[in-house]
């Protein structure tokens, strides 16, 4: 039955699916994982980074994308498709409407000859000109949100777990809790610890910073460290 419908991109199935806008999000599904973190004068994008070749250039594989001094997004799915939404978003964020893109994703879609709905998600973190840090989330459907926290990629489903159990006024405090809360949710599912994460931060006032790799094995060894002393009181309590 699946097959009939599934070459449309604007021919639902007779139980209202849209299956080119699901194989869609089955990619992103298969990305790299990301997160993003909006803290009281910081936001923070992370990302799994896959392992490269020796010989491989490193910075030609990244998953965050610097869009402006002020704007900056990170994605699972496809990466090729960003070169397409990249100049889009950034036009969007400046202008602080993100219906723009979601409506260009429809647009796209439907008016192209029916050409297949993006395979990307993004989040997109920013400051508005009030000051106001955002942080939002496109899908392949079209639509987007505004969040607190949220992941993307491949465990996004673990990692929101971990948000939702995390993400409180306390672990965002300043900006380097911020930061920290962003690594400890990639640690749920990232491998090597902190060689495999890609950081980037903007802060209030600030232009966007990508974390050098020493920076983040700082704060890994700083969160290995926490979870020892933490560890350690707890069995104190236990033994008395």
């Amino acid at each position: 039955m699946a097959a009939r419908y599934d070459r449309a991109i604007t021919v639902f199935s007779p139980d209202g699916h849209l299956f080119q806008v699901e194989y869609a999000q089955e990619a992103v599904k298969k990305g790299s994982t990301a997160v993003g973190i909006r803290g009281k004068d910081i936001v923070v994008l992370g990302v799994e980074k896959k392992s490269v070749a020796k010989l491989q250039e490193e910075r030609t594989v990244r998953k965050i994308c610097a869009l402006d001094e002020h704007v900056c997004m990170a994605f699972a799915g496809k990466i090729d498709e960003t070169k397409i939404l990249k100049p889009i978003i950034n036009e969007v964020f400046v202008a602080s409407s993100m219906d723009i893109i979601t409506d260009y994703n429809e647009l796209y879609c439907r008016f192209t000859n029916g050409r297949r709905p993006f395979g990307i998600s993004a989040l997109i973190v920013g400051f508005d000109y009030d000051g106001t840090p955002r942080l939002y989330q496109t899908d392949p459907s079209g639509t987007y949100h505004a969040w607190k926290a949220n992941a993307i990629g491949r465990s996004a489903k673990t990692v929101r777990e971990f948000l939702e159990k995390n993400y409180t006024d306390e672990a965002i405090a300043s900006d380097n809790d911020a930061i920290k809360l962003a690594i400890k949710a990639l640690l749920e599912v990232v491998q090597s610890g902190g060689k495999n994460i890609e950081l980037a931060v903007i802060r209030r006032n600030q232009p966007l910073k990508i974390l050098e790799s020493k920076e983040i094995e700082t704060l890994v060894a700083e969160i290995e460290k926490e979870k020892e002393e933490e560890a350690e009181k707890k069995k104190q309590k236990k033994s008395s």
